[in-house]
């Protein structure tokens, strides 16, 4: 992924989808030389679940969700159940973290081309928790807040793991 924030041209769409790219390779970044081992502690005690693997996977499974499920209206096949609803953030240990990032790397590419072709202002197939039918500009602009804000997450990780900071 490249990192900039500095969009192509100086439109809506080409700020949104340019941040939503930014702070996704920003969270590939984070994890880059972080060991296996590191990338499946969760040293917070009060968060178990609060991986580096776990949270790649689950901004993979976020975006999936927004674009694939509630966007696009297609069937949910994504890894959580009515009794494990982090199953995505749980199962990412057993899972090596380059084929984690590979994954959403190959599915960022995908989503960049389609949210670079539609209707900023078209509307969700499914309606979200409160019976919205949101736009595809409130869709991006969740998930570049979704990411930056696990970025944090990810920055205290790595600090904890290892000591790098300011990535």
């Amino acid at each position: 992924m490249t990192r900039t924030d500095n969009p192509p041209a100086s439109d809506e769409r080409s700020h949104l989808v340019t941040f939503l790219s930014y702070v996704r390779a920003t969270a590939v970044a984070k994890c880059e030389g972080v060991s296996e081992g590191d990338a499946r502690r969760a040293p917070l005690p009060g968060s178990p679940l609060m991986t580096m693997s776990g949270l790649i996977s689950h901004l993979r499974w976020v975006e999936y969700f927004w674009i694939q499920v509630m966007f696009l209206g297609e069937a949910d096949e994504g890894p959580w159940t009515e009794e494990d609803p982090d199953r995505e953030m749980r199962i990412a240990t057993e899972i090596p973290l380059a084929e984690l990032i590979a994954s959403y790397e190959q599915q960022s590419a995908r989503y960049e081309t389609l949210l670079n072709t539609l209707d900023l202002d078209s509307t969700a197939k499914q309606p979200n928790g409160s019976g919205t039918h949101v736009t595809l500009r409130w869709v991006i602009l969740h998930l570049i807040e979704e990411t930056a804000r696990h970025n944090g997450h990810l920055d205290v990780l790595r600090e904890l793991a290892d000591g790098t900071t300011g990535v």
